[in-house]
């Protein structure tokens, strides 16, 4: 029982990272209908940021502003300078320029910083606090889950009561309508890829430093599960990246807990399987309406 209360926790620190980084992937495809196969490297771009900020500065937390004023202008520039030449009438020419952006930006940082794993330090004891003899969640995962509750419920509160967020769903779900109306959809569509950037790198800068630690590739993992959490969820929902981060977290932790490590890939792999044969638009899309 110890251990399993202990796996569970660890899954749901976890499972929040992941549910952070798939409601970034989960924010392009609503507002650009686009699957950005380049966020994982640009959220590593922003991870290196950190790295020599708080290396120079010695400060983890001007590290994590620096790394997020990164992100966000990195989807900036991304969206403006690379994807808005994506041709709207092929779906995929969107993906071979994101997977592009990915061999150009990791060969970038391999050519900078070289191919070494380099350690980062966290804010507060990665040590599991013991109660009553049982190991819960590390003062460092208790920040991650506060940090990804408080930037999901901030998100919710931007699309739902905010004008901005209104203004974003309305140019996801009918972009012509919404020029009509008068939202320039244009900018819409910038201010999604920056937030997904932003939300991109945080998820980055939460995971990396419980992993080997940072090089050019330190994130093709968390791009592969947070892309797989998004396909459970449905990529057209908030709520699914939120459920599926949880659910491919915990189960991740319970394999590695009592099967080991070796088989979490093919646990992943057998949920993503099951769930396009079950339900291809993820357990939380929503349906759509006939059409005559």
């Amino acid at each position: 029982m110890d251990r399993l209360v202990f796996l569970l926790g660890t899954g749901l620190a976890r499972g929040a990272v992941l549910a952070l980084f798939a409601l970034a992937l989960v924010l392009i495809w609503r507002g650009a209908r686009v699957v950005n196969f380049a966020q994982g490297a640009m959220a590593v771009v922003s991870t290196y940021v950190a790295f020599e900020v708080t290396s120079l500065t010695g400060s983890y937390w001007l590290g994590l502003l620096a790394a997020l004023l990164a992100g966000g202008l990195l989807g900036f520039a991304v969206e403006r300078g690379v994807m808005r030449f994506a041709s709207p009438a092929s779906p995929l020419s969107g993906v071979i320029l994101a997977i592009g952006l990915v061999m150009v930006l990791q060969s970038a940082l391999g050519i900078i910083f070289g191919p070494d794993y380099r350690p980062m330090r966290v804010p507060f004891d990665d040590r599991a606090i013991v109660v009553g003899g049982v190991p819960l969640l590390s003062p460092y995962d208790l920040f991650v889950l506060v940090v990804a509750v408080v930037v999901m419920g901030a998100l919710a509160v931007l699309f739902r009561w905010t004008s901005l967020g209104l203004q974003m769903r309305a140019a996801a779900f009918a972009p012509e309508v919404s020029r009509l109306l008068g939202v320039r959809v244009s900018r819409t569509v910038t201010v999604g890829w920056v937030l997904s950037s932003v939300v991109g790198s945080l998820a980055a800068l939460l995971l990396v430093p419980t992993s080997l630690g940072l090089n050019p590739h330190a994130t093709d993992s968390l791009f592969v599960l947070g892309f797989t959490v998004a396909v459970v969820g449905g990529l057209d929902s908030p709520v699914g990246a939120l459920v599926g981060g949880v659910v491919v977290g915990i189960a991740m932790s319970l394999v590695t807990g009592y099967l080991g490590a070796g088989l979490v890939p093919i646990a992943v792999l057998v949920l993503l399987v099951l769930v396009l044969l079950l339900r291809p638009a993820g357990l939380f899309a929503a349906a759509e309406a006939r059409r005559a």
